[in-house]
């Protein structure tokens, strides 16, 4: 293989924190920062102490997160693909998924970009932003980030994926960090500086366009710099798409994909129920989703950056140490989502004014206690999210499947349209905890019984092979 000796020995040998901290501390890291430039620009256009310019932001939230269920399904399958070939020394399978992941990521992109400029006032009030002055800003919005955008996102999102998956968590890491820092630096620029007033929701678009273009450079030059030492190739070619590499790949990508998808259906549903109780009320839960966006995007640092890991161990069969780094990884997920909740429910006024200026306002009151019922879901959530990582990690495409539709769109979505009906708008929020807390009791009941059947040893695991090649295919 062409994995670098020091990449090898962390996988193999390294004791099992010290890996974990090698691969996970610069992915939540980098997903701290892309929380922190997802709301500076709620922060930066909070300044405006306009609420339509607030709620055009938040509807196009789930158009713009749409790139990431892209980039998570070929990029998360891919980074699967990768590792578990890495575990089995597969050079040639290596080559093939990443450049089926790149290519595929690329296609489907533009599809999405295409359908997102020819239907933008349909996506729009879909959304929620039928208001027609935060329709306005809204559209502005949409066009800079999806439209021109997208791809660059999109791509650079995916190839931070493919180099994690060689171990290079450093490296990927520093392209989404350097996109986010960017972004913060060019809000105001654009925003305040060189672009007129009134202008501040394109200001944020462009800010966030070419910090993301940015980091594409980043990772196209690292790429070339690291070409000896990488098994990542991106020519496109017909064996590509031979063997089982597509099947396996949309295998663990498809749940990334439909639970960062149903997600932002979610979201899009949870606005425009909101938006019955007026701009206020969605402005508010605007600014409590993305300040509790910041627990569930550190458990999903973790759960990525120990993905590879976790998919080279069980490839090589070594479950022993497969068990011992989704057993450490889920504790930390856990204990840090349980002090972001702490900090939630203590600070939540002062939180939610970081973003909402007006003392007082009823935007402030709302988020607030939109904040305070969002974040009791956080230790659930973080628990759930990191079992559907672990199934991901190691092919077990159906668990993690089940388990994603469950967590968004199978429960929540009807339990909002009761809780509405029975709470109205505090109902309505209350669905997301709830979820989160059925969830978590299913998946750690399947991710029990997956660790009670893969407890025996590397050895024994070798003299089963025949016996284990044919679960992924019979029961995913």
């Amino acid at each position: 293989m062409k994995m670098q000796t020091a990449n090898k020995e962390l996988f193999e040998n390294s004791p099992i924190i010290h890996a974990i901290f090698r691969l996970a501390v610069p992915t939540v890291m980098g997903q701290i920062i892309l929380v922190i430039y997802n709301m500076a620009d709620t922060f930066f256009i909070g300044l405006t102490g306009s609420d339509a310019k607030i709620t055009a932001a938040t509807v196009c939230m789930p158009a713009f997160m749409f790139l990431s269920a892209i980039s998570n399904l070929f990029g998360v399958g891919g980074s699967s693909v990768i590792s578990r070939a890495m575990g089995s020394r597969n050079e040639e399978r290596v080559r093939r998924a990443s450049a089926f992941a790149f290519w595929g990521c690329t296609a489907l992109t533009l599809i999405y970009v295409l359908f997102s400029w020819l239907f933008a006032d349909l996506f729009i009030d879909l959304l929620g932003g039928k208001e027609p002055m935060a329709h306005g800003f809204a559209a502005s919005y949409l066009m800079i980030t999806v439209t021109i955008g997208g791809l660059f996102t999109a791509i650079s999102t995916l190839l931070a994926h493919l180099i994690r998956s060689e171990g290079r968590s450093l490296e990927a890491s520093v392209g989404i960090m350097l996109g986010g820092i960017l972004n913060i630096a060019l809000d105001p620029l654009f925003m305040f500086a060189l672009l007129p007033s009134g202008q501040e929701i394109v200001g944020a678009a462009v800010a966030t366009t070419l910090s993301n273009v940015a980091s594409l450079i980043y990772f196209a030059v690292i790429l070339r710099r690291n070409r000896r030492h990488s098994g990542l190739r991106f020519r496109p070619s017909l064996a590509m798409l031979e063997g089982s590499v597509v099947r396996d790949v949309f295998n663990a990508g498809l749940p990334a994909c439909l639970m960062t998808l149903m997600e932002n259906i979610s979201y899009a549903v949870l606005d425009n129920l909101m938006a019955a109780y007026g701009l206020a009320s969605q402005a508010g839960l605007g600014v409590a989703k993305k300040i509790n966006m910041l627990a569930h995007c550190i458990v999903r640092g973790m759960a990525q950056g120990v993905l590879p890991l976790i998919g080279y161990s069980y490839s090589a069969r070594d479950y022993k140490r497969m068990k011992q780094a989704s057993l450490y990884s889920l504790a930390l997920s856990v204990a840090m989502a349980c002090l972001c909740m702490a900090i939630s429910l203590l600070f939540s006024r002062q939180l939610v004014s970081l973003f909402i200026r007006s003392e007082g306002s009823e935007a402030l009151s709302n988020g607030s206690c939109c904040l305070r019922i969002l974040c009791l879901g956080g230790p659930f959530s973080a628990c759930a999210y990191t079992i559907i990582s672990f199934f991901q990690a190691t092919g077990k495409g159906m668990r993690s499947f089940l388990l994603a539709i469950l967590r968004k769109g199978l429960l929540d979505i009807p339990m909002m349209f009761m809780l509405n009906r029975l709470l109205q708008a505090r109902g309505l929020v209350m669905a997301t905890p709830i979820t989160d807390c059925i969830c978590c009791l299913a998946a750690a009941a399947l991710f029990a019984r997956f660790l009670a059947r893969h407890s025996y040893t590397k050895e024994a695991a070798v003299a089963a092979a025949d016996r284990e090649d044919l679960i992924p295919h019979a029961v995913g």
